[in-house]
């Protein structure tokens, strides 16, 4: 599931997709993973969509949204939910 988030970040920082491409693949492939997160992971994730679909509709400096920047951050997202992810429960006694 990851794989293909961190693709699709590649693929546009490429130039190979574009934004609102980037942002199709996320939204349908994010959900397995953010229903194992804590809430706060999917309303960051949201805002972080939400700007570049806004950033796309816009080219330079007409848009306060550097979607160099969004790209950025959106692969820190991505390696937080991956550490996230790779931990095991806080309530898993053994």
């Amino acid at each position: 599931m990851t794989r293909s988030l961190r693709s699709a970040l590649e693929r546009l920082a490429g130039g190979h997709i574009s934004a609102h491409q980037c942002v199709a693949v996320w939204r349908a492939d994010a959900p397995p993973a953010l229903a194992e997160l804590p809430p706060r992971f999917g309303e960051v994730l949201d805002q972080l969509l939400m700007r570049l679909e806004s950033s796309a509709g816009f080219a330079g400096e007409s848009c306060s949204f550097d979607q160099h920047a969004l790209i950025a951050e959106l692969s820190l997202w991505l390696d937080k939910a991956e550490t996230r992810l790779a931990r095991p429960p806080a309530n898993e006694t053994r």
